[in-house]
């Protein structure tokens, strides 16, 4: 079998990881020119879900020093105010008593996006090229499946997988009937070093954890603490030392933000605006906010700013499986509602892996993987647009203010009322750890 996989991503990088480690032939085709081009976005939430995923797709030194590299682990979720007035906050002892002892090696994980990349690109070097931007396919009559790329050059296999994101080209043609869906909502994402300056603008739970705030207008933001213990010399210098990663991988300890505002309260412009006009506009929709959290978007690199356009998939019916199909966001793309974007692309990726090297039949084996993956990832998709959807009360021009407050009245009952706070620790559980949810 020769399975071709259109994109670089997540998760056609885990899913040729998973193939080339059982011996199927696998051929990446990415649109990047190199090998750290494309890295949009700073920090990937790894989930138990997602760590599941990579240790049945990579060999066990790789998800060793995958382990190694990873920012150290966040042990709260806060939700404050854009006056650092706590709303709600998880975490620590107490609250993991509520839902009993996780498994250490499946845990929730922070890692960079570079350096995720990195990992997943080790030991594919002559399996992965660049520079190949797919144009379209053709099913042949024979049973195989052409790819062709904008350069003139084609590859043929037995199947093709369209790992190649939300705007796929693969998807376009194969399923033209499915949509994407403008939520209305936009993004701007930052990122400043985690040095002595920015360390003292952040309360202790803030610095080991991820906090989002939440603000009038339904503006909201959130924040990533991603300190390194391997680049200090603090893990295994040995593990790190053997990782061909390690040249390409630029990751310093920092702090990533992201805004989030309405279309309505944007230019219309705003996808075109560059990073150091991101960055003013930022600064200026925050003018009231709390002066640490105002020096924190000030000290934002201009040009480490990108505007993000929030969309989502709407749930497709089953369709009849051939020997092409889609995983991720080629297929599934949702909000950051429930933060588990890349690890769904994760399980997808392990799902599809181990059904082709264990069935006889690659359409079986599609079959098989599609079957599933109309479960969970449509589940995730709704989910996840029920909690960043901009026809949402709190994005209301008069009731939204009415909304807020119901909202935060909400998380601060919560937080003190222990039986509400292990109900809802409980359904988080349920959308990131389904083996400890099972047990």
């Amino acid at each position: 079998m020769h399975v071709i996989i259109i994109g670089a991503g997540t998760g056609g990088l885990a899913l040729a990881q998973r193939l080339h480690g059982a011996g199927v032939r696998v051929s990446v085709y990415e649109r990047d020119r190199t090998r750290s081009d494309g890295l949009f976005g700073y920090r990937v939430g790894i989930s138990p879900d997602g760590s599941r995923a990579l240790a049945a797709c990579l060999p066990p030194q790789l998800f060793e020093t995958f382990k190694k590299t990873v920012a150290i682990t966040p042990e709260y979720t806060n939700f404050i105010t854009e006056k650092m007035s706590e709303l709600f906050s998880a975490g620590g002892p107490a609250d993991a008593e509520i839902l009993g002892p996780a498994d250490p090696e499946f845990t929730e994980r922070s890692v960079s996006r570079m350096t995720l990349r990195q990992i997943l690109l080790t030991g594919l070097e002559d399996v992965v090229h660049f520079d190949k931007k797919f144009a379209r396919y053709t099913q042949n009559p024979d049973g195989s499946v052409t790819a062709f790329f904008e350069d003139g050059s084609s590859a043929t296999g037995d199947v093709l997988v369209g790992a190649d994101g939300t705007s796929s080209r693969v998807r376009r043609q194969y399923l033209p009937h499915a949509k994407l869906v403008e939520t209305d909502l936009f993004g701007v994402t930052g990122k400043l070093p985690l040095n002595d300056e920015t360390r003292a603008l952040l309360t202790p739970r803030m610095l080991r954890g991820v906090t989002m705030a939440f603000a009038p207008k339904g503006v909201n933001t959130i924040f990533h603490v991603m300190e390194f213990e391997w680049q200090r010399g603090e893990t295994d210098p040995e593990l790190v030392k053997a990782w061909p990663g390690l040249t390409f991988d630029n990751t310093r300890d920092y702090i990533m933000w992201g805004f989030g505002c309405h279309r309505r309260f944007l230019p219309p412009d705003f996808m075109q605006l560059s990073g150091p006009e991101l960055h003013r506009l930022v600064l200026d929709r925050t003018r009231d906010w709390h002066p640490n959290l105002r020096k924190l978007f000030e000290l934002a690199d201009p040009t480490s700013c990108f505007p993000l356009n929030i969309r989502t998939s709407e749930p497709v019916e089953p369709w009849q499986s051939t020997n092409v199909t889609l995983i991720g966001d080629a297929i599934h793309t949702m909000t950051p509602g429930l933060g588990v974007g890349a690890n769904t692309a994760l399980r997808d990726a392990q799902i599809l892996g181990d059904n082709l090297v264990r069935q006889k039949s690659s359409v079986d084996a599609i079959a098989a993987y599609e079957h599933e993956m109309h479960g969970y990832a449509w589940e995730a998709v709704i989910k996840s647009r029920a909690r960043f959807d901009g026809n949402s009360m709190a994005y209301k021009p008069v009731i939204g203010r009415l909304g807020l407050a119901v909202m935060r009245t909400g998380m601060r009952v919560v937080n003190h009322v222990r039986p509400l706070k292990r109900r809802m620790l409980k359904a988080e559980v349920r959308n990131r750890d389904h083996a400890r949810q099972e047990a």
